[in-house]
């Protein structure tokens, strides 16, 4: 069963990152699934840390910007938004270039709360990171 909007298109996501952090890092949609929203970010000058790898931040950048997305995308966006609560990443494999794939798949998505689980991988489909973000769901007021 689908969990995102009908509305959600990848030509409105990679819009929606115009003169963001997220255009700003590379970062671009590639696929919607019925359960799950994709993007991936190029590990080069802009995503390095000073030692030629990817940097962590810019991984959790990229765990952020999926599972705010993928959040947002379920929700009435006429009467509801998404804000994290809380992001945790564990760092297991380095890259030095290339792109990584995130992918964003919920792990509950509830009327005031979502999880979700982003797993990130380099272009062999090894895991680099694995994140989980909490996001709370507020009315407009």
């Amino acid at each position: 069963m689908p969990v995102f909007n009908s509305a959600v298109t990848l030509e409105r996501l990679n819009a929606l990152s115009a003169n963001t952090m997220v255009a700003h890092l590379g970062i671009e949609y590639t696929r919607v699934g019925d359960d799950f929203l994709e993007a991936r970010m190029p590990v080069d000058h802009r995503t390095h840390q000073p030692l030629g790898l990817l940097h962590g931040g810019a991984s959790v950048t990229l765990a952020e910007t999926l599972g705010s997305v993928a959040a947002t995308c379920c929700v009435n966006t006429a009467v509801q938004y998404c804000v994290g609560l809380e992001i945790n990443a564990n760092h297991i494999k380095s890259v030095r270039e290339g792109f990584v794939i995130g992918t964003a798949r919920p792990v509950h998505i509830g009327k005031k709360t979502q999880v979700w689980e982003i797993r990130i991988v380099n272009e062999q489909q090894e895991l680099v990171c694995i994140s989980r973000i909490t996001l709370a769901v507020l009315d407009k007021r």
